[in-house]
């Protein structure tokens, strides 16, 4: 038996019917073509479906879309505004910190997560707040730099190079 659902996805309110089971992964690339958000391990060991989830990063593929329901979620196409990439974007593409690009868009969600609660973080603190997200290409070093050069831009205090 589905259920109706209603949540705020990227700032625009969906509805629609799911069976109990449906992740939010599912719902997110299947139902609402939103495939940036990636299929990866199925266990919530990868972070490649990370979302942000009432302002937490979360794996969508443990939380049902359901669990959802009244909620806000961000996706990495929510990023992006008036046709301009988000400073985290930016920064991942300025930085060479994207390679095959599979683990990017939970990577930079995990990212703006902590920016949000942390406009100012350590590199330990970066690289625990990404450490639910593996990466098989970069090594990690360019996605930190990435990340602190995001805090920078979106903190409004002076890049170096």
């Amino acid at each position: 038996m589905k259920t109706i659902i209603q949540m705020t996805v990227n700032g625009e309110l969906v509805e629609s019917a799911v069976e109990p089971n449906r992740t939010l992964l599912q719902f997110l690339r299947e139902d609402l073509d939103l495939t940036g958000t990636k299929h990866g391990c199925g266990l919530g060991d990868c972070g490649a479906c990370t979302v942000i989830l009432d302002g937490k990063p979360v794996n969508s593929c443990l939380v049902l879309a359901v669990q959802a329901h009244g909620r806000e979620v961000l996706t990495i196409e929510g990023l992006a505004e008036n046709g301009n990439l988000h400073p985290i974007q930016q920064a991942f593409v300025d930085k060479g910190a994207i390679q095959c690009g599979f683990c990017t868009p939970g990577m930079i969600l995990s990212a703006k997560a902590l920016l949000d609660e942390n406009p100012k973080p350590s590199e330990l603190e970066i690289r625990t707040a990404i450490s639910g997200n593996l990466c098989r290409c970069t090594g990690y070093q360019k996605i930190v730099e990435a990340v602190q050069e995001a805090a920078t831009v979106i903190d409004g205090t002076e890049v170096s190079s």
